[in-house]
């Protein structure tokens, strides 16, 4: 019952803000917008629940979209906070000065990003090459990789989402195939592949917590090499598993207020052992000094 009441409050935030129930700027100001990152959403969702219960007089409202949706946000001035999988691009930065907007990062998680097949499918492991040309429509058949005489259905994110420009960058090192499924989140690629057994996908680690029906495929660096799983946390932590990034909050400046409590209480042991328990990892200790630097927290 507490727990529904809460995200109630979580949704009438969000309706206040809007405008459809109070129309007054003082109420708005006592609510935290947060908006972004649909990897992110789940995790922020929870640390806003466990804030709210400690502080009942707090409003917090978490919304998702994709990272990029989340820094046009923060840049025009709709959000406090903005949920981001990647780093923010020059151009986003560019923008964010030109309207008055300093953005500073604060990273609370890091993730191993997770490349996931139906359970039924054989071949449960591949380099980060061979993903690379998966994804770029390269590799067509699931036979070439050792698995069944079956075509690869590839599922991916929006152009919006942050994962979708993380794993472009840092795994294809070019352009996804046009046949590519473009998803509005973590859960629909989870749901789809547990339905198809020829597909393929990426997916927070966060994500394959509960989930049943599907794999998530040990990577190695290269041919030859280890292979290891984003479901084995001390490779994450020794960083043996090759897909790591970091998830990243934005603030304008230096954050006050009811922005500084929430990210401080992200930061905090409590919130860390939040992040854990939603299946990312703590930060380690040059990330905490690096958001000392960044934001004084």
């Amino acid at each position: 019952m507490k727990k529904s009441l809460t995200r109630f409050i979580v949704f009438f935030a969000i309706l206040s803000i809007t405008g459809l129930f109070f129309s007054s700027n003082s109420y708005s100001q006592s609510v935290l917008q947060i908006k972004g990152s649909d990897t992110l959403i789940n995790l922020v969702q929870r640390m806003a629940e466990v804030y709210m219960n400690k502080n009942p007089d707090k409003m917090i409202a978490v919304t998702g979209g994709g990272s990029g949706t989340g820094i046009a946000a923060l840049i025009n001035g709709k959000c406090d906070i903005a949920n981001a999988s990647r780093l923010m691009k020059d151009k986003e930065i560019a923008q964010a000065k030109e309207a008055g907007v300093d953005p500073r990062m604060v990273i609370i998680a890091l993730d191993g990003l997770s490349v996931i097949t139906n359970a039924s499918n054989p071949v449960n492991k591949l380099t980060v090459d061979e993903i690379g040309k998966i994804f770029r429509g390269e590799i067509t058949n699931w036979k070439a990789l050792g698995g069944k005489d079956m075509p690869i259905t590839l599922y991916g994110r929006q152009s919006n989402s942050g994962t979708f420009i993380f794993f472009m960058e840092e795994i294809l090192k070019g352009d996804y195939s046009p046949k590519m499924n473009r998803m509005n989140g973590n859960s629909q690629i989870v749901e789809s592949i547990k339905q198809d057994v020829s597909g393929i996908g990426y997916v927070g680690v966060g994500y394959l917590k509960e989930a049943k029906g599907i794999t998530a495929i040990k990577v190695a660096s290269e041919y030859g090499g280890y292979y290891s799983s984003p479901l084995d946390f001390s490779d994450l932590i020794n960083g043996k598993y090759p897909i790591i990034r970091s998830l990243n909050q934005y603030v304008n400046g230096s954050p006050k207020g009811f922005t500084r409590e929430f990210v401080t209480f992200e930061l905090s042991e409590e919130g860390q052992k939040i992040v854990e328990e939603e299946g990312f990892l703590p930060i380690p200790d040059k990330y905490v000094e690096m958001n000392k630097n960044n934001v004084g927290i």
